[in-house]
């Protein structure tokens, strides 16, 4: 599903990743930590296409994203979750218009809209809650909109940074869960973290950043 190959990344002068290289099976539930600062947002904005290696490679199910054409980028970004830690909500639209919006910017139809939307708010527990606005949200809830919100085409892979890192004990256990079971549903989930908790609560297999290197 994911190889990083001998992936070396700068800006400028400073050294992010230094040869990096692993891999990530398909299916699998992984784990990436290290101190704030040790380069996981940038292994995840490598592996999207946001940012291109200085040397190397990485390959996701098969495809070079550094090689890629923008259109062909975009094409592929749609088949990953990506959820962040400050959710990135839009706060004009009701949870429902959030979710929506994925698929609209996509010239999803309508139909299939108003079919999709429901179900994933229904996966992560905010049915009821399709017609407020994020300002009305916990912080736990904003985290499920988010997720929603990155499910709604159903990817194959989700990528979570630092998903928890604004969020209390009792709603890391609940973001975990829901993470867990979509893995358990068939997703490959890689999961980005500073915190000792979520390493320990996640059971996936640990990858960890240090000095540039995978150790």
């Amino acid at each position: 599903m994911i190889s990083f190959h001998n992936v070396t990344k700068k800006y400028g002068p400073h050294l992010v990743l230094d040869s990096v290289k692993f891999d990530i099976e398909s299916n699998e539930f992984v784990v990436l930590t290290g101190a704030s600062g040790s380069g996981k947002s940038t292994v995840i904005a490598l592996l999207i296409g946001a940012e291109k290696p200085t040397h190397g490679s990485v390959e996701v199910d098969g495809m070079y994203v550094s090689e890629m054409e923008q259109v062909t980028l975009q094409l592929f970004r749609r088949k990953i979750g990506v959820v962040y830690q400050d959710y990135k909500l839009l706060g004009k639209k009701t949870v429902f218009e959030n979710v929506a919006f994925a698929m609209e910017v996509c010239n999803e139809p309508d139909e299939l809209i108003h079919e999709r939307v429901p179900a994933v708010l229904a996966k992560v527990g905010l049915l009821n809650f399709q017609d407020k606005f994020p300002d009305q949200l916990s912080g736990g809830e904003k985290q499920r909109l988010a997720i929603a919100r990155a499910l709604v085409h159903k990817p194959r892979l989700i990528i979570a940074d630092e998903p928890t890192g604004n969020l209390d004990d009792e709603n890391v256990k609940g973001i975990l869960h829901l993470l867990k079971n979509l893995h358990a549903e068939g997703a490959t989930v890689l999961l980005t973290t500073h915190d000792p908790l979520v390493r320990e609560l996640a059971h996936g297999r640990s990858l960890s950043l240090e000095d540039g290197k995978i150790i």
